[in-house]
């Protein structure tokens, strides 16, 4: 079953549901998302019916705001206290503590934040909501005196986001503060299979402009990175699974590589893959298979034969983020024919009404070795040459 919910869906994904004859829980977001009524639809009763009489039903979502249908109809299962282990991130940071038990991190109340004291806290550190998307309301603090101007940009972003995202999603009554640890940032897309063993069904690296940036704006995945890590990942699944034991679960896993080579979890997003069908439709467009298929018929990629014909070539999610520096209220237009040209072969693009959400929208790129230019100018970019002020 799959389980859809605002923001998005795309065309690729609604494809697969019809040609693969998915079952659709017919929900009012989803009905109002999706208007074909040849697909599979099955009732919310009816969905929640098949998890009772089989718990080792499948379930699939793209949207975290799908999270409050699970915690209200499949209490009985164990989704719920498994979706909330792993977007609260200090729990999630107290599951895996006794492997890393010299990683420092803290909870704290939103309204304490300006009480907080810092002074022994060692700097620079992260900031973010527990639960969270995307990059909201992150900071890097690097001294006491950045501390208050940190506070009041996080509150100017809790007061740009009112309204957009339900609490499951993000929810800005509670922070973590945690140290930074330097290295390689990657994101993967996986599922724990029926036995709670992970099949990798794509590894990105979340590349940055510098030390300093938090953003989202590139994610890149080709050969050589899957071919470089996938072992390596692998046994690092296999200790999630041993830690919630989650079976017949797909997720979206951020990580990062430190100077030593360990890895260090940064945060679990389960029952999906990328947000805003992403990481899971770029693995059709880069790679020739389907992640949201894969999971559902349990099937596990061909790396060997896929790679035959992938040398040498990125393939990139470019999330358009607004920052600008100028409101959407004073934006005529993104000229995104302009963004077309500036790369060699654009793969998929995606407009996103920059009025409800502060992203522009999201490009899928495939950039041979010498093109690699680029990435890099789209990276260091502020999206200024694409914009028409009002």
């Amino acid at each position: 079953m799959i389980l859809i919910d605002q923001p998005y869906i795309s065309d690729f994904l609604i494809k697969t549901i019809k040609e693969n004859n998915i079952e659709i829980i017919s929900t009012s977001a989803a009905r109002e998302m999706v208007k074909d009524n040849s697909l599979n639809w099955i009732s919310e009763e009816d969905a929640i019916n098949n998890f009772k009489s089989d718990a080792k039903s499948l379930l699939l979502s793209i949207s975290e705001n799908a999270i409050g249908w699970i915690e209200k109809n499949l209490g009985f299962t164990n989704l719920p206290n498994q979706i909330n282990l792993f977007k609260n991130k200090i729990k999630f940071r107290e599951l895996f503590k006794d492997l890393y038990p010299n990683y420092f991190f803290k909870g704290i109340k939103f309204e304490e934040l300006k009480q907080f004291k810092i002074d022994d806290i060692k700097f620079p550190f992260i900031i973010k909501p527990a639960v969270g998307f995307f990059s909201l309301g992150v900071y890097k603090v690097e001294s006491p005196d950045e501390w208050t101007q940190t506070i009041d940009k996080i509150e100017l972003d809790i007061e740009s986001i009112k309204g957009s995202y339900p609490k499951e999603v993000v929810d800005v009554s509670e922070f973590i503060i945690e140290e930074i640890i330097d290295g390689e940032e990657y994101a993967i897309d996986c599922y724990f299979d029926h036995h709670g063993e992970p099949v990798i069904l794509n590894i990105f690296h979340h590349i940055f402009s510098s030390k300093d940036d938090l953003s989202d704006r590139i994610y890149s995945s080709s050969k050589e990175i899957i071919e470089s890590l996938k072992s390596k990942f692998e046994e690092f699944l296999k200790l999630i699974s041993a830690k919630t034991n989650v079976k017949n679960f797909p997720a979206h896993i951020e990580i990062r590589i430190d100077n030593d080579g360990n890895i260090n979890p940064i945060e679990v997003n389960p029952l999906r893959f990328g947000g805003w069908c992403t990481t899971g439709d770029l693995s059709w467009f880069a790679y020739g298979f389907n992640s949201y298929e894969y999971f559902l018929k349990g099937k596990k990629p061909d790396w060997n034969s896929i790679f035959k014909t992938r040398k040498g070539k990125k393939y990139s999610i470019v999330v358009l983020d607004n920052i600008t520096g100028y409101s959407a209220d004073a934006i005529e237009f993104f000229n995104y024919d302009l963004l077309l040209n500036d790369f060699d072969k654009p793969l998929d693009l995606r407009k996103v009404n920059m009025n409800g959400y502060p992203i522009f929208g999201f490009l899928f790129t495939e950039t041979s070795v010498e093109k690699e230019a680029e990435l890099d100018q789209i990276l260091n970019s502020n999206l200024r040459k694409y914009i028409k002020l009002k």
